[in-house]
């Protein structure tokens, strides 16, 4: 134990970035006269991935505001800022801690991302202060009780999850039964716009800029200069309060309108009627049950239908707490994993948003600009093209985590090696999510106007989302012929004459040889 420059101290408690919640198990037992938070701020952690320039203004901004909520309410706080102390890594930070406060013991609430587990680990075990890790109360199901649901089945499918999650929760229940008469009401959220486009949408509110965050956007800019996006139009809840008020916002002005068109999409449209909450409940800033219970008491006073109220609730309560549930399950195995053996490198204009596939760009531009995509945009533009174009897997997952204001590793992983890109082999998902560019032509106005053309497949003109999709049918006829959920895409594949079929593949080889280039 390294000697301590001040008085010594009880329990040092480690609090992440991602941990900024008051009723954390971490700070429910503190004695403030002797116990220590300790925050740090890396540049590892913005760095590790190229973090893009909104999502670590994010972090830092909501980071500080809860140091000194921390500080208002009698705790003892040391920051450890990046403009003060310059710590490289989490570790570093943390040895200073255990160096200035000699602590008897540490604990700290269970990351969302194993790396920095192992770090925590690492750096108080060599250090020889007894190290708790507690487990994360924010979530509404446990490790041990995911573990227990998942058994020793090879395939999990998140809808059984779900529908055991809504009755341990009474959350819309009529009794024993789901409300409504069925569980799921996804079949009715898949409308396009049409030709007239998105009508009346509500803008989200806008949180204004104060001095914290305009420090941080300063310190971003001089830390990480060259890394991608920009902070012009940044507007995420970085305390409890605005995550309250985006919460509120949604249920009263967009809830409503959730459901009909939350996979589609459209150029001058960003946000939609999205929550816009991922983030806050990502930082630990509003709780999933609040969130659940505003939603249910919506639908039940009248203010939207049960199938947007269905449709939101599903995405936090199943589809959330999936993800996570499978991240632990599978780990450290998804992190390789890499089912079709893909290995092209991630092409230059994800970072840019520089193509001349219109979909690609204005999805990857919308990234860059907000640090936000919708989950079509995701696994539908910019992860099917990944499967299709034969991205490494690992390279377009660092590249979801660099890019979105949600993005931590429990819950990106799972989404983008495990839905998106399928390299997971269908651990959880049953078919690879891929389609031609006639799927992006009817969920959006993408296709207009675009140097492509959606309905050819070769020449100067093919569109490379339905060139590269039927050549990715081609390569593995077999398992989607197999695959009764896909079988009829395999059977359109076979209708085509052989050299149609040899054209693509000859066109899909030249796209392949120049991803930068298209």
């Amino acid at each position: 134990m390294p000697k301590s420059k001040g008085a010594v101290t009880g329990t040092l408690i480690v609090v992440l970035g991602d941990q900024l919640d008051l009723s954390s198990a971490a700070l429910a037992h503190v004695d403030k006269t002797r116990d220590v938070v300790v925050m740090v701020e890396a540049a590892e952690e913005s760095t590790h991935v190229w973090s893009s320039k909104v999502r670590t203004a994010l972090f830092l901004s909501a980071m500080r505001h809860f140091r000194d909520t921390l500080i208002s309410a009698g705790f003892r706080v040391h920051y450890r800022a990046l403009d003060t102390h310059a710590d490289a890594t989490l570790a570093d930070g943390w040895r200073a801690a255990i160096a200035e406060f000699a602590p008897e013991w540490a604990c700290c609430v269970a990351p969302g991302d194993l790396r920095v587990t192992a770090a925590l680990e690492s750096t108080f075990g060599a250090d020889a202060v007894p190290l708790e890790i507690l487990a994360d109360t924010h979530f509404l199901c446990s490790d041990a009780e995911f573990r227990a649901w998942a058994g020793k089945n090879k395939s999990l499918r998140m809808e059984f999850f779900y529908r055991m999650m809504r009755q341990k929760h009474g959350v819309l229940m009529a009794g024993d039964a789901p409300e409504g008469g069925q569980w799921n009401y996804d079949a009715e959220n898949r409308k396009s716009f049409g030709k007239s486009g998105p009508q009346n949408v509500p803008l989200p509110p806008s949180f204004p800029t104060d001095a914290i965050t305009r420090e941080v956007f300063a310190l971003v800019e001089e830390k990480f200069p060259t890394h991608p996006g920009n902070l012009a139009h940044f507007n995420w809840p970085i305390t409890a309060a605005q995550a309250e008020q985006a919460l509120d916002d949604f249920i009263r002005r967009r809830l409503s309108g959730f459901g009909d068109h939350q996979d589609a999409m459209w150029t001058t449209l960003v946000f939609g009627w999205h929550s816009l909450l991922s983030s806050s409940l990502n930082l630990k800033l509003l709780h999933p049950m609040r969130v659940i219970e505003k939603a249910e008491a919506a639908y039940r006073d009248g203010r939207c239908d049960l199938a947007s109220a269905e449709g939101f609730i599903r995405q936090v309560l199943g589809w959330r707490e999936f993800m996570r549930g499978v991240y632990f399950l599978d780990m450290p195995g998804m992190k390789t994993a890499n089912h079709f053996g893909h290995t092209n490198p991630l092409p230059k204009w994800y970072w840019t948003g520089q193509t001349q596939m219109n979909c690609m760009r204005h999805a990857i531009g919308q990234t860059l600009e907000h640090g936000y995509a919708h989950h079509i945009q995701r696994l539908m533009v910019t992860g099917m093209f990944g499967v299709t174009a034969q991205l490494l897997p690992q390279a377009l997952c660092d590249w979801y985590l660099a890019g979105y204001v949600d993005a931590i590793e429990w819950v990106e992983l799972p989404n983008t090696a495990g839905m998106a890109l399928f390299a997971n082999g269908g651990r959880f998902t049953s078919k690879p999510y891929v389609a031609s560019g006639a799927y992006i032509k009817r969920m959006s106005n993408y296709c207009e106007g675009c140097h492509y053309k959606p309905d050819v497949k070769t020449g100067a003109r093919a569109c490379p989302m339905t060139t590269l999709y039927w050549n990715f049918l081609d390569t593995h006829i077999k398992t989607f012929s197999a695959n009764p959920r896909t079988a009829l895409m395999a059977k359109n594949l076979t209708r085509m004459s052989d050299e149609d079929r040899a054209a693509i593949r000859t066109e899909a080889q030249r796209m392949l040889a120049n991803l930068d280039a298209l």
